[in-house]
């Protein structure tokens, strides 16, 4: 028989035997946070897993990277080696029978075996196939890919060392030294890339210097403005003003406070100049103002392949993918970075 529960009026006619103990630890339970505590850059990487875009391109970037230093000591062939016996070669990839992949062309309207017409042994090919010398395209890929990741780092570095010392004096000292400052930047920022590039083309040779040297003249100048307004909007802050009121050095409170706190601002604009340092090397490379040969860029390679397009379109489709994967690449992750980094993006 199934007991009804009785019921009492008031909370005094409850029995002492109807109430249970109070454990003593349960108030230190309550109080307890359930969440872990994180920092700023575990918070910046939970939101930043969330975006899966960004999570993608970062594992293709990182890959793409390890294979560019990799292939420095292992590469399929010599990537500047030339050989006129097997020049124009198609792809031949082992153990695919696709027509183009296979090793055989469309020549006067029929499938011919070019590998077979060029007495190219059956232990060697050709993953992505050879240019108009006879050169390896999937090796000097490698090398092209490589060089043109090289220039971008190191404007990306230039523009951390130029920009961002030239943007915190200019914001923190202010005045008339932030005025002729910004004065300065307005000039060089009138004098286009191309003028720049030519100029150093008359000054050093062609290489990756001179292209080097044409982006530490003008490329730095945006992060040194962003810099600078963050700068201007933290230098107001009570804890700036504190410093400088127990007798910090403006040199310490600029990297003891300022930096750390405008740091993900840098990360983001680092970002988002390396496919715009990639794609200015590119340019160069492709009109011919870029490296020299043997040495391959993705712009170099995209100079030779355009011009048998018609007859030859992997030579100009293999660089261009590349660039287009890695400059996309680059530009998703910095938009999960500012996504990740921006604090009114927390839920």
């Amino acid at each position: 028989m199934e007991m009804v529960p009785k019921r009492y009026e008031t909370v005094a006619e409850i029995p002492a035997d109807e109430f249970l103990p109070l454990q003593k630890n349960t108030e230190a339970e309550r109080e307890q946070i359930s969440a872990p505590s994180l920092n700023f850059l575990q918070d910046s990487w939970r939101r930043l897993k969330k975006n899966k875009a960004a999570v993608i391109s970062m594992v293709l970037l990182t890959t793409i990277i390890l294979i560019s230093i990799v292939t420095i000591f292992v590469s399929p062939h010599n990537p500047t080696a030339q050989n006129v016996d097997y020049i124009n070669l198609p792809p031949r990839i082992p153990g695919i029978s696709i027509d183009g992949l296979n090793g055989k062309a469309m020549v006067g309207g029929e499938l011919v075996d070019k590998y077979a017409q060029a007495n190219v042994p059956a232990n060697v090919n050709f993953l992505l196939g050879t240019d108009g010398l006879g050169r390896d395209v999937l090796s000097r890929l490698f090398m092209g890919t490589r060089i043109s990741l090289l220039i971008a780092f190191i404007a990306a570095i230039l523009d951390v060392t130029i920009g961002v010392a030239y943007g915190l004096v200019s914001g923190l000292l202010g005045g008339r030294v932030d005025n002729a400052m910004q004065r300065f930047l307005e000039i060089l920022s009138g004098i286009p890339n191309l003028v720049v590039m030519i100029l150093m083309l008359v000054v050093f040779e062609p290489g990756i210097f001179s292209i080097v040297a044409a982006m530490a003249i003008t490329n730095w100048i945006p992060m040194a403005r962003i810099v600078r307004a963050q700068t201007l909007k933290l230098k107001d802050q009570e804890y700036v003003l504190a410093g400088l009121t127990l007798g910090e050095s403006k040199l310490k409170i600029a990297f003891k406070h300022i930096l750390p706190n405008i740091s993900s601002v840098i990360i983001i604009q680092m970002m988002f100049s390396i496919p715009s340092a990639i794609f200015f090397e590119a340019f160069l490379s492709f009109i011919g103002l870029g490296l020299t040969p043997p040495s391959a860029s993705l712009g170099t390679m995209l100079s030779d392949g355009y011009k048998t397009f018609l007859y030859l379109p992997y030579l100009l489709w293999i660089p261009a993918a590349t660039l287009s994967v890695i400059m996309i690449g680059f530009n998703l992750l910095a938009d999960g970075l500012r996504d990740a980094f921006d604090p009114k993006m927390k839920e």
